[in-house]
């Protein structure tokens, strides 16, 4: 058994805890065994003062 890393950007118009959970979704169409996640960067885009995507770079473990 072999842990690997993958890295992954996960985009959201509602929060950054859904941009998480599109990125995990989208790794699991290609990754199996995930067995976790590390979030290391946070960004959004802003139009006229207010956040209109947001954005999370995320490192995904899994085993093969």
């Amino acid at each position: 058994m072999q842990v690997k890393v993958a890295e992954f950007v996960g985009e959201s118009p509602n929060s950054w805890q859904e941009a998480i959970e599109n990125a995990v979704s989208e790794a699991s169409r290609n990754l199996n065994n995930i067995t976790g996640v590390e979030v290391y960067n946070w960004t959004a885009d802003c139009q006229q003062n207010k956040i209109t995507e947001y954005k999370a770079n995320i490192k995904i473990a899994y085993v093969e």
